[in-house]
């Protein structure tokens, strides 16, 4: 990180107003922020983010090439990669349909992009994978903890806790039903706060403070190595105003493509994001697609689409290297009374509102056992459950 100012691939005049502004290491630059470089060297925001992004590659790069000199790159054959691939786990999502048509879940190391209209479920499933991201492994899950970047201001702190709540609750019942002491043991610290405490939330506001956040984020990851689940719901929020120069809105949209391809691979973490829909006007008729364009569409490993079929909701998975395309519904089917009578459920998203007589609980149904101690998967998301008052 010593490393000096003058020996990156930067322009002559842009290397004199760093020299000029006492900068003399990649170091101070790294240490200032994008709009903190802006006002010291007199050059636009957008100008300073390209800056520390050539920074960031140029160290990125200077680590490579020192393991490579050390003999410490690491060589491998296909059938060494298809097994460590297969031994990456998965966040269940608690629909098995969702699961069974992702190949298991939300997989670990792949970016996840989530695509639908406002008020389809995007944002109900990132914070649900939130919470299941944290499920002990003995109970099936990754035991992980979460890092969720908010564009939209759509994270209700509420509706976590309620969903952490029922999916300990659930824990607990497995336990009981088992007794097991793993299980028992797990349970000593699976507690509703310790799921708060172990999703980490950043509101950005718009695209510099993404951006910002993004390139920031591995020296995050390596404080906090147990992080699998990487959220940023909203990556077209930021983008889909102010930007005049469309090459510039590409270039970024690129650089925050290939960070966050690095984050995965390097952190052995999940990266889900969600995308709003645009309209595409043809020569017939218009369609919805998802936005920031074509190019953007490689980006993601997974695409899933979440759309409306008249009242019925559909989750599509359009894009997979080893899923074939599939259409499942989610909606929910059955509701559990105060004798926690078990029925089928498909999926949630769907938002209950409270009267004065019930009280709603957010109950998970979990993918390995349902609250009788039958095995075998669920065919439901979450389940809302009613006790009368």
């Amino acid at each position: 990180m010593q490393r000096d100012v003058g020996s990156l691939p930067l322009a002559p005049a842009l290397r004199a107003r760093l020299f000029t502004a006492g900068f003399q290491t990649v170091q101070e630059l790294l240490e200032t922020g994008p709009c903190g470089l802006s006002r010291e060297i007199g050059i636009s925001k957008e100008e300073a983010l390209e800056l520390l992004q050539v920074v960031r590659q140029e160290c990125h790069g200077d680590v490579a090439r020192t393991a490579a000199g050390s003999g410490a790159s690491r060589k491998c054959t296909a059938l060494e990669l298809l097994e460590e691939e297969q031994a990456q786990g998965f966040i269940i999502t608690f629909c098995s349909a969702l699961d069974n048509i992702l190949g298991g879940g939300v997989q670990l190391t792949k970016i996840t992009e989530v695509c639908g209209a406002p008020g389809v479920g995007k944002t109900q499933l990132c914070m649900q994978l939130a919470v299941d991201v944290q499920i002990p492994e003995c109970f099936g899950g990754v035991a992980g903890e979460a890092v969720f970047i908010d564009t939209e201001g759509s994270f209700i702190v509420d509706r976590v806790a309620d969903i952490a709540a029922a999916c300990v609750q659930h824990c607990h019942l497995i336990a009981e039903a088992h007794q097991e002491e793993d299980h028992l043991k797990a349970l000593e610290t699976f507690s509703v706060e310790s799921i708060l405490s172990h999703i980490y939330y950043f509101r950005c506001r718009d695209y510099i403070e993404l951006l910002a956040q993004v390139y920031l984020l591995p020296d995050f990851l390596s404080e906090h190595s147990k992080v699998r689940l990487v959220v940023v719901d909203g990556i077209a929020f930021p983008f889909r105003h102010d930007f005049e120069d469309l090459s510039l809105r590409t270039r970024l949209l690129n650089g925050l493509a290939q960070q966050l391809i690095i984050i995965a691979n390097d952190h052995k973490s999940a990266v889900v994001l969600t995308n709003q829909m645009t309209t595409r006007i043809g020569q017939s008729q218009s369609t919805l697609v998802p936005a920031l364009g074509e190019s953007w569409g490689h980006a993601a490993t997974v695409r899933l689409i979440f759309h409306w079929d008249n009242s019925q909701r559909l989750a599509t998975l359009y894009k997979s290297p080893s899923q074939k395309e599939s259409t499942i519904p989610y909606h929910i089917t059955v509701s559990i009374s105060f004798g926690l009578e078990i029925a089928s459920c498909k999926g949630i998203f769907r938002h209950i509102d409270k009267s004065v007589n019930d009280v709603f609980i957010v109950l998970p149904f979990s993918c390995l056992m349902n609250v009788t101690g039958n095995t075998g998967m669920s065919p439901g998301l979450l389940i809302f459950c009613t006790f009368s008052l």
